[in-house]
């Protein structure tokens, strides 16, 4: 069971983390670029979302280093929560720039 914990919840972080480094991203690229201030704005509103799916993701990860099966099943809960809620956020970000919003 600690293998599947720790592959989930390894997953979930790398999807969290991935969210937060396309924010990052494009953050940096629309500083760089002129008009890129309403891209920058939105990648700011959304940081503080990748942040907190990031910390779901990493405390379920610590949570599953635990020896007992109830925490176990509570950090892949948790986990698969928040990798799921971090891979809508990323999809939801990146529609609005494929549409033309920014």
């Amino acid at each position: 069971m600690g293998l599947v914990v720790f592959l989930v919840t390894l997953v979930a972080v790398l999807a969290a983390a991935g969210h937060a480094g396309y924010l990052a991203m494009l953050t940096s690229a629309a500083k760089k670029r002129p008009g890129g201030g309403p891209a920058a704005e939105f990648a700011k509103k959304r940081m503080p979302v990748a942040g907190v799916m990031l910390g779901v993701t990493l405390l379920a990860m610590l949570i599953g280093t635990g020896e007992t099966w109830g925490a176990d099943v509570f950090a892949v809960l948790l986990a698969a929560g928040g990798g799921v809620g971090s891979v809508k956020a990323l999809q939801t970000s990146q529609s609005r720039f494929r549409e033309g919003h920014y």
